[in-house]
């Protein structure tokens, strides 16, 4: 009988390792397919992303089928990336985020040295939710006002892909000399680091794991920004919250709202006419309560801000109503020593 016994746990304890490996492995990943010019520059910001599975370079868009580096460009493809990635990881907000902070979303002819149709710039999206999302995006990024010309990056179903040649793939890991000279005669690195400075690898954002976050969080913090939930109306931090500064993601801390833009909506909740930065805002459709309303997340952090409503004063007419759970303030006194100094400009008179 203890010999029966002793079995029985072992092939327990075997088929628990089993299933747990089989669930990991079978955890639904996705693509996202992104064009940015020269390809071999757009393979390793997105591999340092902490839930990207694999970046492959080929090509996309054109009218011919299996096109090769001597004819993708006469086709009419484009040079692209695709993406495998875990959702459970690195969000789709946050794949976009890093792709604008890669390119010249206002250059139609080419990215930087490269020219012609084949280095333009494109996103693909593969279903609905990423084509919201990515005209979300690009919505925010022309509102921010980052780029001094319109944004010309177009938003296309995704078509076939192509891989490219075995050589192209990983190139600058390959290539590494080489690769260092292309990226810098380019001038790619010279463009965004005058357009992004020290932003630039915000995209880059890594959100904590659960058990971290519910180590870092208050239990009516973690509700709010994980689960969705909403703090009591005039029993909240900053409801009424009048001192000048502005108002970070609890979570990653990227910069969301000013208290120049704050006001008095009478709900018991924090309430703005506008982000002070757009593009660190995600819009999305929320149909739960019975109702649709439109949702408010931070892009970085993926976290649960709020919601957006039409019935707000001038000049916006919006109403951002936001949790307190979800914001940090950082008064005027202390954004220089916090790391948010490009924002004092607004705050003097």
């Amino acid at each position: 009988m203890k010999t029966l016994l002793i079995l029985f746990w072992a092939l327990a304890a075997l088929l628990t390792v089993v299933a747990g490996e089989t669930g990991a492995a079978e955890r639904p990943l996705k693509k996202a397919t992104f064009a940015g010019g020269c390809f071999w520059c757009m393979e390793p910001p997105f591999e340092k992303l902490d839930g990207v599975i694999a970046v492959t370079s080929g090509y996309m868009g054109g009218r011919t089928a299996n096109p090769t580096y001597e004819n993708y460009a006469a086709g009419g493809h484009l040079e692209v990336i695709a993406v495998t990635y875990d959702p459970a990881r690195v969000s789709y907000q946050q794949l976009l985020d890093t792709f604008w902070r890669q390119i010249d979303p206002t250059d139609a002819g080419g990215q930087f040295v490269d020219r012609g149709h084949a280095y333009t710039t494109a996103i693909f999206y593969h279903d609905a939710e990423q084509r919201q999302l990515a005209e979300s995006s690009k919505k925010a990024i022309a509102a921010s006002r980052i780029f001094a010309k319109p944004i010309v990056t177009p938003i296309l179903p995704v078509a076939t892909f192509y891989p490219a040649e075995a050589y192209h793939q990983d190139y600058y890991k390959n290539n590494p000399l080489r690769y260092k000279w292309y990226r810098r005669g380019s001038g790619r690195d010279r463009f965004l680091d005058a357009v992004w400075g020290k932003d630039r690898d915000k995209g880059a954002v890594k959100k904590p794991d659960r058990g971290e976050l519910k180590k870092r969080l208050t239990p009516m913090q973690y509700k709010v920004t994980q689960e969705n939930g909403t703090e009591p109306p005039f029993d909240n931090a900053y409801w009424n919250n009048k001192r000048a500064g502005i108002y970070v993601d609890v979570v990653s801390g990227e910069p969301l709202f000013s208290s120049l833009d704050k006001f008095d909506s009478g709900t018991g909740w924090p309430s703005f006419t506008r982000p002070l930065v757009p593009a660190n805002i995600v819009e999305k459709e929320d149909r739960s309560w019975f109702s649709t309303r439109t949702e408010v997340r931070s892009r970085g952090a993926d976290s649960h801000l709020g919601h957006v409503f039409a019935d707000g004063p001038k000049p916006t007419g919006l109403r951002y109503c936001l949790n307190s759970a979800a914001l940090r303030f950082v008064p005027v006194e202390e954004m220089e020593k916090q790391g948010h100094g490009e924002f004092l400009k607004l705050f003097k008179k």
